[in-house]
């Protein structure tokens, strides 16, 4: 580990002290301004807001607390896993009544539950295994993530007149996360569902980012493949899409590139004619279903009493919604 990471670890573990200890004496304010009488006291951990979407989430989990009334702190840790189980760990210790977690890594979901000394979990953005989930105590708030692939896949289908074969491109998210998962099967079952025989020309990762997306569509080029439409898991990675497009002089009318998390970008470049399509995944929603979530179960409430919850308990879905041309203006 470097200097500075060391460093930062330090200065973020004694600003999550500092929180901590101002609020057990009661003589603070969190992040979200609320009192904690109603809702108890919520700590919301967060990897980190590098990624649009993920900035989004946190400013509606915040602003969901404070416009609900709701204690909350919010630390960031940086990805670090230790860091992360450690702020876990101590959370009921230092009067805390549920935790809103954004894992670094959705597979240390049992480890996570363990450490919480039987504080109720709510994830959000990183989907843990259905079996490290236990209704109304580890659960998931976020969409339906195969539902975003699906959405994609179906306008594609009908904006080529239900092909029998299709060059594809798919630049994918975090290997290994949920949402990459979920949202590249998807796509690739509800194309052949349609009757469409897609050849996969090329199938990357690009880590959510339109750098990582723009360099790899110039690595496709030098193959001298053919590709008809470009699916990316997020919008960040389809507008990186759009410039590997542009930089060849290739008509983005007629090479359709589809994201997902109709960000303020990706809306505007539905709107200029470059992007094809998107899909809104509810950041506000999202946000206020979370602190909803554990706002009730940290009370010993009902999780059924929460929009959105599955009957196993195990989740709150918030849907997706499909954005084209017709609506973009609207979302943001």
């Amino acid at each position: 580990m470097s200097k500075n990471i060391k460093i930062k670890r330090m200065i973020t573990s004694l600003v999550a002290a500092m929180l901590i200890a101002v609020s057990v004496l009661g003589c603070g304010s969190s992040s979200s301004g609320g009192s904690g009488s109603a809702g108890g006291k919520i700590l919301f951990l967060m990897t980190d807001t590098d990624d649009t979407f993920r900035a989004t989430l946190s400013d509606a989990i915040v602003a969901a607390a404070k416009n609900q009334g709701i204690a909350l702190d919010m630390v960031e840790t940086g990805g670090d896993a230790e860091f992360e189980s450690q702020q876990v760990a101590n959370a009921k210790a230092s009067g805390y009544t549920a935790i809103i977690l954004r894992a670094c890594d959705a597979a240390t979901a049992l480890q996570m539950n363990g450490a919480a000394n039987g504080l109720p979990i709510v994830y959000v953005n990183a989907q843990p295994d259905d079996a490290h989930l236990e209704g109304g105590k580890y659960i998931y708030v976020g969409s339906d993530e195969y539902q975003a692939g699906q959405y994609q896949a179906e306008y594609i289908l009908k904006k080529f007149g239900n092909p029998k074969s299709l060059d594809v491109m798919i630049f994918e998210g975090e290997i290994g996360h949920s949402a990459t998962i979920n949202r590249t099967k998807s796509v690739k079952q509800i194309l052949k569902k349609g009757g469409c025989d897609a050849n996969y020309v090329f199938v990357d990762t690009a880590n959510w980012s339109d750098a990582e997306a723009k360099e790899k569509f110039g690595i496709f080029m030098k193959t001298g493949q053919n590709v008809d439409v470009i699916f990316c898991n997020n919008d960040t990675m389809a507008l990186g899409a759009v410039e590997g497009l542009k930089q060849y002089g290739l008509d983005c009318s007629k090479i359709p590139v589809c994201g997902v998390d109709a960000t303020a970008d990706g809306c505007a470049s539905i709107l200029a004619g470059e992007m094809s399509f998107t899909v809104l995944q509810d950041a506000k929603g999202q946000g206020a279903a979370a602190v909803s979530a554990a706002a009730v179960m940290g009370s010993g409430g009902d999780l059924s009493t929460v929009e959105g919850a599955t009957e196993d308990l195990k989740y709150v879905w918030v849907p997706f919604a499909p954005v084209d041309i017709s609506n973009a203006a609207s979302i943001n």
